[in-house]
């Protein structure tokens, strides 16, 4: 084969290889990874908040097990919920008894718009949590300049390991942990960042509600397409 032939020959297979697709690389898989909790480096990657930046006495910590192995332990965000207040606080709180851990900002986005539902793998302790997306919408929450947050509760049975689904849809907008009348709608493609949290008060009927430690334990969390 000349060697002008086997030019040609090699630039018309990289061509037909360029304009060869599967439609497995067009449809994304039908479930994604968002956050593993196997490592301390992976509990880097979020940080904790509670009422006790604004004068309350509930604690938090987030830490992983120890399984003798690395990269298979699990997260366990746990601490105590309190409705007291320290005096002399120069917050003027409402109300307190709330902990939370929150992921840090994704670099970019994580673009969700394939998927349709939340799926977390935890072990409870009959409390129900709060799970919360924020993202970076077009349309601003009102009173809110920068991320969006979306809240749904994540009912987490005492002892024993489930897989919580929570289908998007069933995000509400809220601010400030409460909801919002807003005619807006949620944008998956542009994901910034999550987190679970857990109040006192309210929740899920039937749920352990009150003061007093809480424990909850994270596998993983994901984004799953169920249709």
């Amino acid at each position: 084969m000349s060697k002008v032939r086997a030019i040609w020959q090699a630039s018309l297979t990289a061509t037909k290889r360029a304009l060869t697709w599967n439609i497995d690389d067009l449809i994304p898989p039908s479930e994604r990874f968002i956050y593993n909790f196997n490592s301390k480096q992976e509990l880097k990657k979020w940080h904790l908040y509670s009422d006790s930046e604004y004068g309350g006495l509930s604690s938090a910590a987030l830490e992983i097990t120890d399984s003798g192995k690395e990269q298979s332990g699990t997260g366990v965000f746990s601490g105590n919920l309190s409705l007291d207040v320290m005096e002399g606080t120069k917050w003027n709180i409402s109300r307190s008894g709330f902990c939370g851990m929150r992921s840090k900002k994704f670099d970019g986005f994580i673009d969700l718009d394939p998927y349709d539902t939340i799926a977390v793998k935890v072990k409870g302790d009959g409390r129900s949590y709060i799970s919360t997306i924020y993202t970076e919408n077009w349309v601003n929450s009102p009173g809110q300049m920068e991320d969006n947050s979306w809240q749904a509760f994540v009912a987490v049975p005492k002892d024993n390991w489930v897989v919580a689904k929570i289908p998007l849809a069933h995000y509400l907008p809220t601010w400030r942990g409460n909801v919002i009348e807003a005619d807006i709608e949620m944008n998956p493609s542009r994901v910034v960042g999550m987190s679970l949290s857990v109040n006192a008060e309210g929740g899920v009927p039937g749920a352990q509600t009150g003061p007093g430690d809480f424990r909850l334990e994270i596998d993983w969390i994901k984004a799953l397409r169920t249709q």
